[in-house]
């Protein structure tokens, strides 16, 4: 029996044809991950593949901006929803849902032609990574546009969807390495323009801000890191953790707030630096406490200085670092010198400016007939309260602005007076222990004065008190008092 070839030919050809439409059916219209995944497994055992890791963290404990990047587009991708399991989070709108890729869970993708499938890997908490699975033969092609074009979508999602985070460090465990911050979304409502200050000075301060975030080649042609630092001071309530949220959201830098006390020692220190992000803010308060010595840390204050300046900071770029104080006055001009601290920020008490923003803000009331006498205090008493005490007077009536005033000036007048008294008190005890100048009753007085002084210029950033004593062989004390009240 005759074979007919050309039948046999035809066959062939038709089976072939049948088979590129079915491939074509099965790769381009049917959305079946089930039949879409058998169809890669069963191409897949005819190819070589490669793996490339991309871990959380680099042997140096910093954070991988990679893993970052691709977590932010992998978790866009539309296949993570034909993952077994998929974490389901609300985003910062109350109908937003966000899709995050389970641990252990694998999501593919497709660039220039080329299959490529990611694995998320944990194995513990400071030990997770991105793992790439890529055919030999696609990667010199693929590989490096693929990385670049990861790199734009990541960047255009983190415009989109970019929250500031608050970083706190947690107390050293077991060898200290990563994953020593723990972060949360900073959602702190404070801008520049809410807070209480004088308006010339916060236009400085915002055009300083503006200016550092776009010299960037201005630093480093100058050879000197894209870093810049100041020093918030001023009494308790008067806006400087807000005004720290201000900034932050200003520069849209995330927030690090460092606390001394949960440090193992100076190397701690620095490592905790070298594990902070770029464009991030990092926050010391409290800092007098520190470095007067009255509170407790377990690291030294040369530790602190090369902290501000030293060669671990140079690694730091595209950083802003914030110390709070209450005051600076016995605080070594060392450590403040330019270089570690470039800005000096002073928040007094309430003035009669700051009065009048706080009563806009608070109040709604630009003007009122109240005002003149709140001036007249303010001018005869000093300024005696801070802005928080008297914003929580105005939020406590403000659907009445005429009570919520009345209130203030009640308070002002109360501390006023008060101050007053013990100014005086505080004057006739020194003339009563300059005429008491020989024995123990006498220097009991003086040390009790002393003080007493001290606590008091603390407490009321108006009052200047300076008290020398100068102890002679025979127990006699010289004083000299100086007190300046200002208007």
């Amino acid at each position: 029996m005759a074979i007919d070839f050309r039948r046999v030919f035809c066959l062939l050809l038709l089976l072939g044809i049948l088979l590129v439409v079915l491939w074509l059916f099965l790769r381009r219209k049917i959305r079946t991950a089930k039949l879409k995944r058998w169809w890669r497994l069963i191409s897949d055992r005819f190819h070589d593949h490669q793996f490339l890791k991309v871990p959380e963290f680099n042997d140096n404990f910093q954070e991988n901006q990679l893993f970052r990047r691709l977590s932010l587009y992998l978790n866009s991708l539309e296949s993570i929803e034909d993952s077994d399991y998929t974490n389901l989070f609300s985003g910062a709108k109350s109908n937003d849902i966000l899709l995050s890729l389970n641990p252990n869970q694998t999501v593919s993708d497709e660039f220039l032609g080329a299959y490529l499938s990611w694995t998320y890997q944990v194995v513990s908490s400071s030990g997770r990574s991105f793992v790439l699975r890529i055919r030999k033969r696609d990667k010199r092609r693929v590989l490096r546009p693929y990385l670049q074009h990861i790199h734009s979508v990541s960047d255009e999602i983190d415009q989109k969807i970019r929250q500031i985070r608050l970083y706190t460090n947690a107390a050293v465990v077991g060898d200290g390495g990563a994953g020593r911050w723990k972060s949360v979304p900073f959602t702190h409502p404070a801008t520049i323009d809410t807070v209480a200050m004088d308006a010339e000075l916060k236009n400085k301060i915002k055009a300083d801000l503006d200016a550092f975030l776009k010299s960037k080649q201005y630093y480093h042609r100058l050879g000197r890191v894209w870093r810049r630092s100041y020093l918030l001071y001023g009494p308790s309530g008067t806006g400087k953790s807000s005004f720290v949220a201000a900034m932050a959201k200003s520069l849209s830098y995330d927030v690090y707030d460092l606390d001394l006390s949960k440090l193992s020692g100076d190397s701690d220190l620095k490592l905790l630096l070298l594990q902070t992000n770029p464009r991030s803010l990092i926050l010391i308060e409290d800092f007098d406490r520190y470095v007067a010595g009255t509170s407790p840390a377990p690291v030294s204050l040369s530790g602190i200085m090369n902290f501000m300046d030293g060669v671990v900071n140079s690694c730091c770029d595209e950083r802003v670092m914030v110390f709070t104080m209450t005051t600076k006055d016995d605080i070594d001009p060392a450590i403040l010198r330019p270089g570690r601290v470039d800005v000096h920020i002073h928040f007094p008490l309430c003035d009669f400016n700051n009065f009048k923003n706080l009563a806009s803000s608070y109040l709604g009331v630009r003007e009122h007939k109240l005002f003149p006498q709140v001036q007249e205090i303010f001018q005869s008493g000093g300024a005696t309260m801070s802005p928080a005490e008297i914003s929580e007077l105005m939020m406590a009536n403000r659907n009445s602005p005429s009570r919520a005033l009345k209130s203030v000036i009640s308070a002002l007048q109360t501390t006023s007076s008060t101050a007053k008294a013990e100014l005086r008190s505080a004057a006739e005890a020194v003339e009563e222990a300059g005429t008491r100048r020989d024995g123990p009753h006498g220097v009991k007085e003086i040390r009790k004065l002393y003080g007493y002084l001290s606590i008091f210029y603390k407490s009321d950033g108006s009052v200047e008190i300076s008290v020398t004593c100068l102890a002679a062989p025979d127990a006699m004390f010289n004083f000299f008092f100086f007190i300046h009240i200002m208007a």
